[in-house]
């Protein structure tokens, strides 16, 4: 077995034949990557692992909000008590195979409390799970929390039958499952992403959160009409249970004891990684962390990408149905397709992003600038111009679905340009732009449906302008202060007790 690398130097055992020690490490990267590039790799096959379980976590997440509404239903008559052949009569007048589904007595201020529950566990965990994530074995973790997040959500009918206060619990612990496995999957790229694909990568795993949620808005509302609400968590939950089957015998920390990889493409991997081994930290340097101007430029540009994107998210369906007219049933297939849009156009932005940096067309941090920029002002120009158009159906949608396309290229840009400033604090940086993240997420919902609420079509206006307004500055902010080299305060020398 081959020893671990605990100061990134290779063993001549592991040195590709030929080239000797006064070889060059870019050598050894050259000639093992010749044959090592490519999508039927093992490094890609974790990839698409991740991308499954960031789609099992979207499903998770988003499934009660699909349901909430069948789960509420007060138009639906109790069955009469007089006699076994009425109770029949009644129930094959109710739609779907699980007609006589529990409805629940909820007041709308409980069902957002239901509803913000999970955020509110996400919100809370960020930080602590960040650190938490730097500190073990990130396929433990993983696996671990994927297999709660999902167990919880197969029990959320049950709990939902025993009362309001037990969903809320189960919905925070889940909120805290699902955040740890979102910061620690950053933790087995330092290991498994070579520099020339790190974008690639990443990227094609984190798209399965806008494929998820893609999906979960397409069969959400048919599982409900026709299984009956209850199935919607049974799906996912099984979903997510088959996840956790594959995770632990597929998936390694590392590729030197992956028992299914290559000779070659360990090799390549490790000769790329070679000087960027990471040491497993217990303190943060947390002084030179608020310092750094870099850092900050990160944060600020998180809280003001993710402000027009909440907003979409949580009122796409109402500025169909109240702005464009758009029916319920056809919202959702709409919802499905800018959601899809958005799936396809990260997948793209992070293969252009590793063709140009491999090619040497740009530098990193003038890839992470321009593709900030384009997904900022792109996104801020067709949203403003939405109050312009709308009297045109086409036009809207057209405009609607560019907007969220061009939004998508941020993720190449600022959202992961943490993993460039300091990897190995990934997972906590992770967990600190997630309260930003989050932060924005509360706030921008809340200003908007007070907009909504003076007025619809100035209101809608008002939001999108003020979504510009917030975004602008937080891009100049980004370009002026971002950086893509290592910090100092992020290597292990530079380490510093709390």
């Amino acid at each position: 077995m081959p020893d671990p690398r605990g100061k990134g130097q290779m063993s001549p055992k592991e040195e590709a034949p030929g080239t000797g020690g006064d070889r060059s490490r870019d050598a050894d990267v050259r000639m093992v990557s010749s044959t090592s590039k490519g999508f039927c790799s093992v490094r890609h096959g974790l990839a698409l692992i991740l991308q499954f379980c960031n789609f099992t976590l979207c499903t998770q997440n988003m499934n009660l909000s699909i349901a909430l509404p069948a789960m509420v239903n007060s138009s639906v008559l109790p069955c009469p008590a007089n006699g076994s052949d009425a109770r029949d009569t009644c129930n094959e007048t109710l739609p779907g195979f699980w007609a006589a589904d529990p409805v629940y007595d909820w007041s709308p201020d409980l069902q957002g409390v239901i509803l913000s529950a999970l955020n509110c566990g996400s919100f809370l965990a960020s930080i602590p799970c960040g650190y938490v994530a730097g500190l073990f074995a990130a396929k433990q973790l993983i696996g671990a929390s994927l297999c709660v997040s999902s167990v919880v959500n197969l029990l959320i009918p049950h709990a939902a039958d025993a009362g309001a206060a037990l969903l809320i619990v189960l919905r925070v612990v889940q909120g805290v499952a699902q955040i740890i496995v979102m910061t620690s999957q950053y933790e087995i790229w330092l290991k498994w992403a070579p520099p020339l694909e790190r974008n690639q990568l990443i990227i094609f795993s984190i798209s399965g959160s806008a494929l998820g949620a893609c999906s979960v808005v397409l069969a959400g509302g048919f599982l409900c009409e026709t299984l009956g609400w209850p199935s919607v968590f049974y799906v996912s939950g099984g979903i997510g249970c088959a996840c956790v089957c594959l995770w632990f015998p597929l998936v390694y920390d590392d590729p030197e004891y992956h028992p299914f990889i290559s000779a070659r493409e360990r090799d390549y991997i490790v000769c790329s990684l070679a000087l960027q081994d990471r040491v497993p930290y217990r303190s943060l340097p947390m002084k030179a962390m608020l310092k750094s101007l870099p850092l900050w430029s990160i944060l600020v540009s998180h809280f003001s990408v993710w402000w027009y994107i909440s907003v979409i998210t949580a009122y796409l369906p109402t500025y169909l149905h109240s702005v464009l007219a758009v029916s319920l049933s056809d919202s959702g297939f709409l919802s499905a397709l800018m959601l899809g849009a958005i799936f396809v156009c990260t997948i793209l932005g992070g293969l252009l992003a590793d063709v140009l940096f491999s090619r040497k067309v740009l530098s990193l941090l003038v890839i992470r600038r321009l593709f900030t920029a384009i997904g900022v002002l792109f996104s801020s120009l067709f949203s403003v111009s939405l109050s312009w158009v709308s009297d045109s159906f086409s036009i809207s949608i057209a405009f609607l679905v560019l907007s969220l396309a061009a939004s998508s290229f941020c993720q190449v840009g600022s959202l992961v340009n943490f993993m460039d400033i300091a990897p190995r604090y990934s997972g906590f940086l992770k967990g600190l732009s997630l309260v930003f993240t989050n932060l924005s997420g509360v706030i921008a919902p809340t200003v908007s449906g007070f907009f909504i609420s003076q007025d619809t079509e100035s209101g809608w206006r008002n939001i999108f302008l003020l979504s510009a307004a917030i975004n602008l500055p937080g891009l100049v902010f980004f370009l002026v202060l971002s950086r893509a080299d290592e910090q100092e305060w992020a290597k292990d020398q530079m380490l510093t007790r709390l």
